[in-house]
């Protein structure tokens, strides 16, 4: 299954006034079967010691998965919901920005796997892999 090709505009878009905005998720790629975004590491997305919050790197991939498999489904009748998400953390991270590639691995009628590596921009060492389960369910009307 191919993900829709959509201008990156429209699918930061659908970021606005959500967590995703708070901590400057960014859209910046969309492939066949994968898509990249980017997140600041700073005072946002950092945990008390000043390094990368785990949660952030979570929410990273969260975000990309569900955006994934927005560019999956008809979203005028549907709506993905991440159901289970398991990270391994690598590495640390204390400045600049990271960016996070999910990959499909599988798209059936009502359930997406992503697979997702987080690495940093600036060395391209990974700092978190994981996986996302999301479930497509009828849009609440």
């Amino acid at each position: 299954m191919r993900l829709k090709q959509i201008p990156l505009e429209v699918i930061n878009g659908w970021s606005r006034n959500t967590l995703m905005a708070h901590l400057a998720i960014e859209c910046v790629a969309v492939g066949d079967d994968s898509i990249v975004a980017r997140m600041p590491v700073d005072q946002r997305t950092h945990q008390p010691m000043g390094l990368l919050h785990g949660g952030a790197s979570m929410a990273l991939i969260e975000s990309i998965g569900s955006m994934g498999s927005c560019l999956l489904i008809d979203l005028q009748t549907e709506q993905p919901v991440g159901i289970e998400i398991n990270a391994n953390h690598v590495r640390s991270v204390t400045s600049g920005f990271v960016r996070g590639t999910g990959r499909l691995v599988h798209a059936g009628k009502r359930t997406h796997l992503w697979q997702v590596d987080i690495h940093e921009e600036a060395t391209g060492k990974l700092v978190c892999t994981g996986r996302l389960t999301v479930m497509v369910v009828p849009k609440a009307g």
